[in-house]
């Protein structure tokens, strides 16, 4: 499960709105479920599709204090491996078959690639609604230990009191936009190396 968090004002409905723009055409069916601060968008092959075998994948979208949190689950792609197989049995036995299959064969690849898509149609979505990975403006303060003063990110020390807040300074993930503490070596949401 792919998870990214999104700062600044944005709600999952923007994001499930633009979801149900680009997937609810052609070979795919979008719908949505849920209320306003969390919503679940599913993406499926329309049942008896003329063409490709069958996929589904889930998008959650989840309201947080600064921005929302995004989840794609894993992709149902046994349809499309069985519809592949059967075009590669299909050729064994008559390589001509091929130029019968080739529209299985692109909506199969097609469907293989949806989870880059719905991650494009996110971020896209997102950088149109000026939101990004980046720290929220909440978050852009730290808060001096000793005498509690807001600072700027960045500030070495306290402009108050001049206690140094080098190890308070907050920092977020490259990858996801999870928030991560000062000495994490792998960010607490994906997993992945700082």
């Amino acid at each position: 499960m792919e998870r990214k968090i999104f700062h600044g004002k944005i709600k999952p409905v923007d994001i499930a709105q633009a979801l149900l723009g680009e997937f609810n055409q052609g070979n795919l069916r979008a719908q949505t479920l849920g209320q306003s601060d969390k919503m679940i968008v599913q993406i499926g092959t329309e049942p008896g599709a003329v063409s490709g075998g069958q996929t589904a994948v889930t998008v959650t979208i989840q309201k947080l204090e600064d921005g929302i949190m995004v989840e794609l689950g894993q992709q149902a792609w046994m349809g499309v491996a069985a519809s592949l197989g059967m075009s590669a049995l299909a050729a064994l036995r008559n390589p001509f078959s091929l130029l019968g299959r080739l529209d299985d064969i692109a909506q199969d690849i097609e469907n293989l690639q949806i989870s880059e898509r719905i991650w494009q149609v996110i971020a896209q979505s997102a950088r149109a609604a000026g939101v990004s990975t980046d720290l929220s403006d909440r978050l852009k303060r730290v808060t001096c230990d000793y005498c509690g003063a807001a600072n700027p990110i960045g500030e070495p020390s306290c402009i108050a009191c001049g206690a140094p807040l080098g190890k308070m300074q907050p920092n977020t993930c490259r990858n996801c936009g999870y928030v991560i503490q000062a000495g994490d070596k792998k960010c607490k949401n994906c997993n992945q190396d700082i």
